[in-house]
């Protein structure tokens, strides 16, 4: 009796899933939810309105494709480098953060607690997404403006390691369910449904459509060259 006690004690400290977690030195938040998503998503307009004023006045007969491929990646530079970089900085000690922040990783992790338990797969997979995807995605967006060779080459790295990273992500979460019986979600659908799943959409659909691009510009291009190769042959 006094174990299963000690257990509903545990698992009254805090919101998360599975149950009965251990996360040292948790902190509730302070701000609510609502409040918590506006901030958000008040950060993603101001850089899209940012880079949108800057990109105009830099290049103002640029593409409206090209246009939204600079805001995507300077939005995902934000979110990798700043964001993605708080939590890998942080891991050891997320529950604890009650900054903006932190209470946005907090408010997140109730759709997966595996960021506030030093889980290895999403350390290792934030990390590398922080170190290489962030500051990548900053060069991409200044290639895309300048037409830079550069652009497509690292716009399919880029964008399959976000795929790649983002599918293992949804995947090894799903089998703990499936397989192990283990679910890191609350059982309100809402956080499954509108953080898991929508949240990490945006990268699975659009870096898979970024990907086909460029490799099909990549392709046209090749073409190009060995019908021009082909041609001079025939002129010698």
């Amino acid at each position: 009796m006094n174990a299963f006690s000690a257990n509903i004690d545990d698992a009254l400290q805090h919101p998360y899933s599975p149950i009965g977690i251990d996360l040292p030195g948790y902190i509730a938040n302070t701000i609510p939810a609502l409040l918590l998503v506006e901030c958000f998503v008040s950060g993603v307009a101001v850089i899209f309105l940012a880079t949108y004023l800057v990109v105009k006045h830099a290049r103002p007969n640029i593409s409206n494709g090209k246009l939204a491929t600079t805001m995507w990646f300077v939005l995902c530079a934000f979110i990798h480098f700043f964001f993605e970089g708080y939590f890998v900085y942080h891991f050891r000690d997320m529950p604890g953060h009650n900054d903006l922040f932190g209470q946005l990783w907090k408010e997140y992790s109730l759709s997966d607690s595996r960021y506030l338990t030093t889980d290895p797969f999403t350390v290792c997979m934030e990390t590398v997404t922080a170190i290489f995807w962030g500051p990548l995605s900053f060069a991409i967006a200044y290639w895309v403006v300048v037409d830079h060779p550069f652009r497509h080459p690292f716009q399919i790295i880029v964008s399959l390691g976000q795929l790649y990273g983002n599918v293992l992500y949804l995947a090894t979460s799903i089998f703990n369910e499936a397989v192990i019986g283990i679910a890191f979600y609350r059982p309100e659908r809402y956080y499954f449904y509108m953080y898991f799943i929508l949240c990490n959409a945006f990268w699975i659909v659009i870096p898979f459509v970024l990907l086909f691009l460029s490799v099909k510009e990549t392709a046209t291009v090749f073409a190009q060259v060995e019908t021009i190769k082909t041609a001079s042959k025939k002129e010698l």
